[in-house]
């Protein structure tokens, strides 16, 4: 009895220290709980597609070190950690038209190649320096309105500096509500220092085509079409703008790409193929060296009526593609200023979890093989466009060679 007394009391004891010291633990452990903070996370499809032995150690090391030691827990977001991960591997390539697009970002993509976003109406692109500029503001709103002009670098956007930011993140800072202000030091070219400007976001609604009729100044009647971009709209509101020119019956056209940032490849061969009646459009070569002839895929309606293409710095890509190739068939005459130089074509792909990315996977070569990128398109006629805004050189000069 007296043994199962001392057992007892013992055993009493021992509880009774086990919760004390469990108690503390427990209580400490709260106290700790933020700053041992750890994200749960779940491992799927863990083994690496290349051939190579990749360990993983030192990014859960880091990964871990900043879990426990980063002094605001609030600031330890998992998924954004995740995705940083990987912009952090793309961005690695060095190459800034090369993207990894988290679901905002990915949304408004997709919204500005649909036509309709909020923003200030500026499509970005990098210099050869990889400087973060202006390829073209949209015609029309607030960007334009403010006096942003193509190839301006955009050095802060609301006080954070873009130096190595990438395209989504400048992308995403300068979008946002409607009415909403953005803040952004911009320098233009020549200028002795930057300037500081704040523009209200307003709803971009992106025409990619308008027609109009021009007259030379010997009276020819002349289809005067300025193409803005090559986005999901654009072959439906080209055909438009080409039945309503040809109804009537022009003696020339001059096609306008002037701050035309580009869009979609296959947009750029439909484009071609109306005014080239036969032959390449763009030649796309691959890490491989092969190259993929894009042929004419039509019968043109406008091939054999004089043509004239105005371009200038603001003319990318897909704009370029086509300026080239009536350039090296000499279709027509590229009048204007240099244009962009964005040789490159990037694959854009949706992925899991409402994210994309973008892979450059090839270059394009004009026709006769030239790879304009970092160079531009030199333009058979230059012509700046001249600081009188109530007249437009470019278009003046367009006229009179049409009228020859």
């Amino acid at each position: 009895m007296n043994f199962i007394k001392k057992i007892n009391l013992k055993t009493l004891l021992f509880c009774l220290l086990t919760f004390i010291i469990g108690w503390q633990l427990g209580h400490r452990d709260l106290n700790l709980q933020w700053q041992n903070y750890q994200p749960k996370v779940t491992f799927q499809n863990q083994a690496p597609s290349l051939d190579k032995n990749i360990d993983f150690k030192l990014f859960w090391q880091t990964w871990n070190l900043l879990t426990k030691e980063y002094v605001d827990k609030k600031a330890l977001d998992p998924q954004k950690m995740y995705y940083g991960a990987i912009q952090g591997m793309v961005s690695a390539l060095g190459d800034p038209y090369t993207v990894f697009l988290p679901p905002e970002a990915q949304k408004s993509t997709k919204e500005e190649l649909g036509g309709s976003f909020e923003g200030v109406g500026i499509q970005l692109g990098f210099d050869k320096d990889k400087r973060l500029v202006v390829i073209a503001p949209l015609k029309g709103t607030p960007a334009d309105k403010a006096g942003i002009k193509p190839g301006d670098l955009i050095l802060k956007i609301d006080q954070k500096d873009t130096t190595g930011m990438s395209l989504p993140e400048a992308v995403s800072l300068i979008r946002g509500k409607k009415s909403s202000q953005v803040a952004l030091q911009i320098y233009h070219d020549g200028d002795k220092k930057p300037i500081d400007l704040s523009l209200t976001r307003d709803t971009i609604i992106v025409k990619s085509v308008e027609y109009s009729q021009k007259t030379t100044p010997s009276g020819k009647n002349i289809a005067y079409i300025k193409l803005s971009r090559f986005g999901e709209k654009t072959n439906s509101e080209w055909d438009q703008a080409i039945s309503d020119a040809l109804s009537k019956a022009p003696d020339g056209v001059i096609l306008d790409l002037r701050n035309n940032p580009g869009g979609f490849l296959d947009g750029a061969v439909f484009i071609g193929s109306e005014f080239i009646s036969s032959g390449d459009i763009v030649l796309q070569q691959g890490a491989d060296g092969n190259k993929v002839e894009y042929k004419v895929n039509r019968v043109g309606r406008l091939t054999k009526l004089p043509l004239v293409v105005l371009i200038n710095k603001g003319s990318a890509s897909a704009s370029e593609i086509v300026a080239g190739a009536i350039q090296d068939y000499k279709r027509g005459q590229l009048v204007g200023d240099q244009s962009f130089g964005k040789g490159t074509i990037q694959e854009a792909q949706e992925l899991p979890e409402d994210t994309g990315i973008h892979i450059t996977t090839a270059k394009w070569l004009t026709p006769n093989g030239r790879w304009i990128h970092n160079i531009g398109l030199t333009p058979d006629v230059a012509i700046s466009l001249g600081d009188d805004t109530t007249k437009d050189n470019q278009l003046e000069k367009a006229l009179s060679l049409l009228d020859s």
